[in-house]
């Protein structure tokens, strides 16, 4: 079977996202489930919960666990994901950056507003991609929305907090302020990602997307993303270094990222 086709690699090129349908075994998937519940039962310093007080339902994230839950560091470091990460990224070795779990159980009006991941992120570079991995149905009402190609569009925003929509920073060098949704929805098209468990949305680390909450639905929408970054990739330091959770990374501007935290998966 191939895990992806030349359609699926032109697609992610020019959209900067695509749709991989069941392309993560049941066992895979059991795994990563059974990590999340870890995860949950004790999240790390960096987890965040974004549950508003009229919510009967919980907005969980949490990142960069793999190195010790062992679920997470399976499924990102080897087998099918990886692969996948390399085919999209045209490289034989990619580098796992980090992964992001984000929760939203039944009954979470919060959702998570437009962005993009990049600006969040002490990396530079165009070789990137996050598989985003759903562990139940996700209905096109809840699906991720993605505007389409707007990785190419050469604009990077400064990252708005999701609590609040508080922005990080209000200048920064080669950063724009972050629209209105209005703004960006009338910018172009939007395609929305309806999945199952076993599906993989693939998206660029500079592909604005969202998706809403989970009023009216009766099950979770627990999704674990896995980023990977490829031969381009060097460090980059910004305003906002701690938040997310790569503060102490021990490099400089413009170093390879080539130590412990981020490791290379040797593909078979």
């Amino acid at each position: 079977m191939h895990l992806v086709t030349a359609h699926d690699i032109h697609a992610y090129q020019h959209d900067g996202a695509v749709l991989l349908r069941g392309v993560v075994a049941q066992e895979t998937l059991d795994s990563l489930a059974d990590g999340l519940a870890i995860n949950m039962a004790s999240p790390s310093k960096w987890a965040n919960d974004y549950t508003s007080t009229a919510d009967t339902g919980r907005f969980f994230d949490d990142y960069v666990n793999w190195q010790h839950i062992t679920q997470y560091k399976d499924a990102a470091l080897q087998g099918v994901l990886p692969a996948i990460a390399g085919a999209l990224m045209n490289t034989s070795q990619p580098r796992f950056f980090h992964e992001h779990v984000l929760v939203k159980e039944a009954g979470t009006s919060t959702p998570t507003p437009w962005h993009h991941d990049d600006p969040y992120y002490g990396v530079n570079g165009l070789d990137n991609v996050s598989l985003w991995i759903p562990l139940d149905d996700i209905p096109e009402s809840i699906a991720l929305r993605c505007l389409v190609s707007s990785h190419l569009w050469g604009e990077r925003y400064i990252p708005n907090r999701f609590i609040d929509q508080s922005p990080y920073a209000l200048n920064a060098d080669g950063f724009l302020p972050m629209p209105t949704a209005q703004e960006l929805e009338t910018r172009g098209e939007i395609k929305s990602f309806a999945a199952v468990p076993g599906d993989v949305v693939a998206f660029h680390f500079r592909t604005l997307h969202r998706a809403p909450g989970t009023i009216g639905h009766s099950s979770s929408r627990r999704v674990v993303s896995l980023r990977y970054v490829g031969d381009d990739a060097r460090w980059a330091t910004r305003p906002w270094t701690t938040s997310p959770p790569f503060e102490d990374a021990g490099l400089l501007d413009g170093d390879s990222l080539d130590i412990e935290r981020f490791p290379i998966c040797h593909l078979s």
